[in-house]
Parts: C-alpha cells; structure tokens; sequence
C-alpha cells in the first residue's frame, strides 16, 4: 500500500511537471534559452513529502520527459537541462534539510537557491560545451532572470503551500507513511 500511494504521488508530480513544461513552452522567450521554471515548482514542493530519493526520480522523469516533449533528448540541451535541474533539486534539498525544518528558510528562499542554483551549473556547462571564457557576458542577464523568476516564484509557492487545503492534506497523508 505504501509503495503504490508512493508511486502513484511520484506520478502526479511528475505530470504535473511535465504539464507546467508544456504550458511555459507556449510563452514567448527572450532568449531561446531563457525558461521561467515552472516545472519546478512541483519538485519544490515534494521537498517536504517525498523521500530524497523520489524526488531526484521525480527529476529524472522531469528531465527526460521535457526533453522528450521538445524535442531535444538527444541533443546537448539534455546536458543542460539535466545539469540545471539537478543542481536545482539538490541545492534545494540540501537547503531543506539544513533549514527549512528549524523555520530558517521558507519556500520563497529555496526557491531562489535552486534558481540560482539552475543557473551557476547552466553557466559552468556553457562555458565548457559551447561559449568558453564569453560565458561572462550572458552570466549577468541569466543569474538576472533566474533571481527575478526564482523569487516570483518562490512568492507563489509560498503561498500555495500555506494556503492549500489540497497541499496540506498530501503532505499530512504523505508524512504520515
């Protein structure tokens, strides 16, 4: 019972994923590379209901499901994305572990932190794999946009996750487990 309620919560996040993917790819971009993130907000908020271990699948299943959808999963935009949501998700959960159960950090800062986050491993990979020492001249409109996008969306996850009755009922039949 526990591993289908399990698998069926890692299911629900990961379409949720996928759909907030398919929704910013209808928005018009600055810039080819430039993404909002919406996509991970579901893996945000799993933070506090999912193990460690569901959450980097819930990454895996995001990733390779993006790029499946846009069309890119053998290309090096996988390395990209992989790269940015990876140390998103992992600077978040090192962030929650250390701070979010003491009330230090809310959603809004680990937001922030895993944008930012997205952003300095995206930023490293292109300065190896395409751009070289010019990395530093799109560094400041990046690091930019994910710290507005970051905390824009920090703002409406901290609000989602203290104003849901949905969110809050998951969370308490999740921890319960």
């Amino acid at each position: 019972m526990v591993d289908a309620k399990r698998i069926k919560t890692i299911s629900f996040f990961a379409a949720l994923c996928l759909f907030l993917s398919a929704v910013e790819y209808a928005f018009p971009k600055p810039l080819p590379f430039m993404r909002i993130g919406l996509a991970n907000l579901p893996v945000l908020l799993s933070l506090p209901i999912m193990r460690r271990r569901d959450t980097l699948l819930l990454v895996t299943i995001k990733v390779l499901g993006q790029n499946l959808l846009a069309g890119t999963l053998f290309s090096y935009i996988l390395l990209f994305s992989a790269a940015g949501s990876f140390a998103s998700a992992l600077v978040m959960m090192a962030l929650y572990t250390l701070f979010f159960t003491r009330r230090q950090i809310s959603f809004f800062g680990l937001c922030v932190g895993g944008a930012l986050a997205n952003n300095a491993a995206q930023l490293l990979l292109a300065r190896f794999i395409l751009f070289g020492e010019s990395t530093r001249y799109i560094a400041p409109l990046l690091l930019t946009t994910g710290l507005i996008s970051g905390s824009l969306l920090g703002l409406f996850s901290q609000r989602f996750a203290t104003k849901s009755r949905w969110y809050a009922t998951v969370r308490k039949e999740l921890c319960a487990l």
